[in-house]
């Protein structure tokens, strides 16, 4: 049975899908940079659509192009990853951005990088994960230079149309083949474990736990 984002949202967290990708074999599927939330403190759950980014030294001819381009095409449940290696040279995203992609149903951003604008992109409860802050413009610093193309961020090669989880435990990517299985998987561990929990908390030992039940 299919799932709406909504549901997800509302049941899964991070680590409980990143013990589903263990499950299948795919176990470096959590980004190991420190992208933590910026804005807020719930759980994000969306479809990648993947940008990259570089550093500039000189006067960008079509400032902003690609970025506008990427956020205009962003529809229902879209997530913004942003692979800009870390760099803090400017605020790549920010206020502007985010009401634009949020008009258009994006979810979410996840920056390789720094954002700015932070208070009010908090305000509007648009979740945003990043690496830091920049008070800079991105015009004439950075540009994006590719959207809808594989890109690598702390070990995890992320695509367009790759499933994200993202919450203050870490951020997991489960690739789009495999998203129904893993996600499945991940929504009966959630319901074994509040089994497991339940068991615990009405006296059973957590030893005894495991053996009946087998989740930890």
């Amino acid at each position: 049975m299919k799932r709406t984002f909504a549901q997800l949202r509302e049941t899964l967290y991070s680590a409980v899908v990143a013990d589903a990708c263990d499950q299948f074999g795919l176990r470096n599927q959590s980004i190991q940079h420190e992208l933590p939330p910026q804005t807020t403190n719930g759980v994000m759950v969306g479809r990648c659509r993947t940008s990259s980014w570089e550093d500039i030294f000189s006067e960008d001819p079509s400032p902003y192009e690609l970025e506008l381009q990427l956020v205009d095409s962003c529809q229902a449940d879209d997530v913004v990853i942003s692979a800009a290696a870390g760099s803090m040279r400017s605020g790549i995203w920010g206020e502007l951005l985010s009401t634009a992609a949020s008009n258009r149903g994006c979810v979410g951003v996840i920056v390789d990088g720094a954002v700015r604008d932070v208070k009010k992109m908090r305000a509007m409860e648009f979740p945003v994960f990043a690496a830091g802050r920049s008070v800079y413009d991105s015009c004439h610093r950075q540009r994006v230079t590719a959207f809808d193309e594989p890109v690598e961020i702390g070990g995890v090669t992320i695509c367009s149309g790759d499933f994200v989880i993202a919450d203050e435990d870490g951020i997991v990517i489960v690739p789009a083949a495999r998203s129904e299985e893993i996600l499945a998987a991940a929504w009966e561990k959630v319901n074994a474990e509040n089994v497991t929990r339940d068991a615990i908390k009405e006296g059973m030992g957590a030893v005894d736990a495991y053996q009946k039940y087998g989740v930890l």
